[in-house]
């Protein structure tokens, strides 16, 4: 099968190597497990990779390149336009050829490649919208766009559209679906944890104004000057960073908080399982990974209520979520922080409910979509 892959995440060469952002190439190397030729249209970066990046393992692995785009400003979107001809030829060329179709949406490249899809009504196609499904949402007009067309049962044809979240009134093609890290092996039955001071808070994430770390920040100093004893480790880069060890030196909390920049895979997991929350108050997101992945350890998760993310937590039984008002969300960490019991059952159930969403059983989806 030519499994054809239309996205904009940036892939790197290294070597013969092809690599690209660590949690969706471990996704598409489960899909390319069933499929015997990967072709991929995203741009291709000449940067160099971090430890954040990860490689394709399938032997037969081919990129179109095409440039990346963005209509952020008026010359971003003059050299967009001047370079749509090229894009559009290139996914077209793909799909033409392809025996399955997978769209990665939402993103500029996603949209275009919803356009693209209409002229093959027959071919066998997925989409993985892995932004906020939520109807109801605030959203750009470009995400607004694909979720139409992706949701227009007249354009788009033979096609199953992989959503975050179980929302109603959806068409037919609509499948509510999931994401997961580990596999069911690593289940462990371990002691539960003491949820005692000095607590351990964790924030993993890029570190920009829509995750929102900043405000991680002001609940852990809020914590510590009601004299609660905690510490916050902080795992991820981005344009944020100064102004939160700005914000660390102002407010002399360096010996109770820790940049650790982008680390791998491996060492966020051992984070995960010696902290007792993750602060994540992200004013958008899809299918929080490191929500679930926190919950697969017993971390409890502390976060806004932005897209399935009330279902995930069952509205508050399995973490906290926040309202995004300081003084209101202080109240309600504090309040909860004296009641150690309640947060040891928050903590079970928040495990139970990931271990459900393991690799193995995203792996048996996948196939059944491929089948």
């Amino acid at each position: 099968m030519k499994f054809a892959i239309i996205t904009h995440t940036p892939h790197y060469k290294k070597g013969t190597a092809l690599y690209a952002y660590g949690p969706y190439i471990r996704e598409m190397n489960i899909w390319g497990t069933y499929v015997d030729d990967i072709r991929i249209v995203a741009p291709l970066s000449k940067n160099e990779t971090s430890s954040i990046h990860s490689p394709y393992v399938s032997d037969s692995v081919n990129i179109s390149a095409i440039p990346a785009i963005s209509f952020i400003s008026f010359s971003e979107a003059v050299k967009a336009l001047w370079n749509l001809s090229v894009i559009k030829w290139k996914i077209f060329n793909e799909m033409r050829k392809a025996d399955h179709i997978h769209l990665r949406c939402p993103g500029t490249i996603g949209l275009i490649g919803c356009c693209m899809q209409v002229f093959f009504p027959k071919k066998p196609k997925t989409a993985k919208y892995a932004g906020n499904w939520d109807p109801n949402a605030k959203q750009p007009l470009s995400y607004r766009l694909q979720k139409w067309i992706l949701s227009n049962t007249l354009l788009t044809k033979n096609m199953q559209v992989l959503v975050y979240g179980n929302w109603p009134d959806q068409t037919h093609n609509i499948k509510p679906f999931f994401t997961a890290t580990y596999p069911k092996s690593k289940i462990e039955i371990s002691s539960a944890k003491d949820f005692s001071s000095p607590y351990r808070f964790l924030f993993v994430g890029s570190l920009v104004p829509g995750k929102q770390p900043l405000y991680v920040l002001q609940l852990i100093c809020g914590l510590l000057q009601r004299g609660i004893e905690c510490r916050l480790d902080i795992y991820g880069e981005g344009s944020e960073r100064a102004r939160i060890e700005e914000y660390i030196q102002q407010h002399n909390v360096s010996e109770a908080v820790t940049l650790h920049g982008n680390q791998t895979s491996e060492v966020v997991e051992k984070a995960y399982k010696k902290s007792h929350f993750l602060i994540l108050p992200s004013r958008s997101e899809g299918w929080p990974k490191v929500v679930a992945e926190a919950m697969f350890w017993g971390t409890i998760p502390i976060v806004t209520k932005v897209s399935c993310v009330p279902w995930m937590l069952d509205a508050g039984k399995r973490g906290m979520l926040l309202s995004g008002v300081l003084e209101t969300d202080m109240v309600q960490l504090s309040n909860a922080l004296e009641n150690p019991g309640g947060l040891a059952q928050q903590s079970e159930q928040a495990q139970e409910w990931s271990h459900h969403y393991t690799i193995d059983y995203f792996e048996a989806e996948i196939k059944k979509l491929l089948a």
